[in-house]
């Protein structure tokens, strides 16, 4: 496998199926300050945020927290969420998802048990975290996408899913304020979302 250092890299096999790539994700030996996630067939390793990234998933889950549905629970770490209808597998920054989803022994967890997403892009990432996992995350039923463009300085929620994705989204430049619609029925701060 090789590994650059801002370009998301497949591991050069390809399993037979869906879970052929899960199985090898769950044996994949990846690199320090690398994670990997399933996308369009492939299985993607991609360096880890920037130092900053952490700040801003701490004031994004300190202002859900207290606004997240009853059974939930806000979080951000290495989680890998599974989609097997549509064989995609992503470990989101920021994630909400109902406390049972979490209760098992493997590194798998169901992504129809999230109540929201929030990706933090990175030069690597963002053509996936602006496309793919859109359509992904809205045909999942998934109720919001946040989407944190760290290069552009933009935040953009996406609601409303539907067998197309998402119906509705709204952006604002880092530093405004955004809503964050139901089920948790918002308002998120974006200020101190930008590079130091």
């Amino acid at each position: 496998m090789t590994v650059m250092a801002e370009r998301p890299t497949t591991t050069g096999t390809e399993p037979d199926s869906f879970e052929g790539l899960l199985r090898t994700l769950d044996e994949l030996d990846v690199p320090d300050g690398y994670a990997a996630e399933i996308i369009r067939g492939n299985i993607v390793v991609s360096p880890w945020s920037k130092g900053y990234y952490l700040d801003v998933m701490e004031l994004v889950c300190e202002q859900l927290r207290q606004h997240v549905p009853e059974g939930h629970r806000v979080s951000y770490g290495p989680f890998l969420y599974v989609f097997p209808g549509v064989e995609r597998a992503y470990g989101p920054d920021i994630h909400v998802a109902h406390r049972s989803a979490s209760r098992s022994t493997g590194n798998e967890l169901d992504g129809e048990a999230l109540s929201l997403v929030a990706g933090l892009t990175s030069a690597s990432t963002r053509d996936d975290d602006l496309t793919d996992k859109v359509v992904t995350y809205g045909k999942a039923g998934v109720p919001v996408y946040l989407l944190l463009d760290m290069q552009e300085e933009q935040a953009t929620v996406f609601s409303m899913p539907s067998a197309k994705g998402y119906e509705a989204r709204c952006t604002k430049p880092f530093g405004e304020k955004l809503p964050i619609p139901e089920p948790f029925g918002c308002v998120l701060d974006t200020t101190g979302f930008t590079a130091p």
